[in-house]
């Protein structure tokens, strides 16, 4: 009995080293901040899916995803959007015409400078270093102009980029949590979409978001004004005659909207391989972002009309 009672006492007076052992060699999750904000917005976007009052009929979870987009692009990507037209619309229409007033001076200012230097030559090379030298100080005035209305390029580009790029890859990483297996979101289907956490087998989602990506840039200049035309127009002239002097003529606007139609192709190959909560979040992000860009586009050329409207009345004889 006492042997009995002793072999049942040794497992526990004698714990073994083989469970130790074993516990060591797994491996060890540990969160970052990151992951550990991810987890725990993922949860709480599937609480709100539940407490919000949707119909029984709707998607609850495809609603809340098509709401949380409108929300947060609202709240964090409009006001910077309307800050950097502001800004791009004091360049167009402060900064260019008030340095196209002081052009004349500044051409008398380089032929006296000329004179000054004893500038020789025929007409055609007095035209030209009259233009060359007039282009160095016109930079540097346009430069110093941008700067004393506010609206450098640089920043009025830049900021929208930098407000959105964050909450883009941030919004995306948290959907893309909550379809990871074992999720809710593989019982609910919503367009093409058989499932939230797979993604869309007929492509239908990411060809409407390579479209959509791709409207967004062609339908820029339908509210161009016919002053930005013309000037285009002027600089492609220059351009031109430029390049056929030889000269290496880098075009920035152009150079981006290339890159931007090359992304609407790749944004197709990539949102076919990502989860379909992700595909209907990047599809409704795009779709806002074309009709906002709409209609700020609009609202800037409702302003430039008014604002010549003004200036004639003022300009016309009494």
């Amino acid at each position: 009995m006492f042997s009995t009672r002793t072999a049942l006492r040794l497992p526990t007076l004698r714990p073994s080293l083989a469970a130790p052992s074993r516990l060591a060699r797994r491996p060890v999750q540990r969160r970052t901040f990151i992951s550990s904000t991810i987890h725990g917005l993922s949860e709480g976007f599937l609480d709100l899916a539940i407490a919000l009052p949707f119909p029984p009929e709707w998607p609850p979870y495809s609603c809340t995803i098509i709401l949380v987009t409108v929300v947060t692009r609202l709240a964090f990507t409009v006001p910077f959007s309307v800050w950097a037209k502001h800004r791009q619309w004091r360049a167009e229409n402060v900064v260019v015409p008030q340095l196209k007033r002081e052009m004349p001076s500044v051409h008398k200012q380089v032929q006296q400078q000329m004179k000054q230097d004893g500038f020789r030559g025929d007409k055609e090379a007095v035209i030209a270093e009259i233009n060359k030298r007039s282009r160095v100080i016109a930079a540097e005035r346009r430069k110093e102009l941008l700067k004393q209305h506010h609206c450098s390029p640089i920043p009025t580009i830049a900021m929208p980029i930098v407000s959105q790029l964050p909450l883009f890859i941030g919004t995306s990483m948290v959907f893309s949590e909550v379809a990871r297996a074992p999720t809710v979101l593989d019982s609910e289907a919503f367009f093409t979409l058989t499932s939230l956490s797979h993604a869309d087998s007929t492509l239908t989602l990411p060809i409407m978001l390579g479209v959509i990506t791709l409207a967004n840039v062609e339908s820029s200049r339908w509210f161009v004004s016919a002053e930005v035309l013309e000037r285009e127009q002027q600089v492609a002239k220059w351009t031109a005659e430029r390049r056929a002097r030889g000269e290496q003529i880098l075009e920035p606007k152009k150079i981006y909207q290339t890159s931007l139609r090359i992304l609407s192709v790749a944004r197709i190959l990539i949102a076919a391989m990502v989860p379909g909560s992700v595909q209907l979040y990047w599809v409704t992000s795009a779709t806002f972002g074309l009709f906002q860009s709409w209609i700020l586009d609009y609202w800037d050329m409702r302003r430039r009309r008014k604002q010549h409207a003004i200036s004639g009345k003022e300009n016309s004889p009494a």
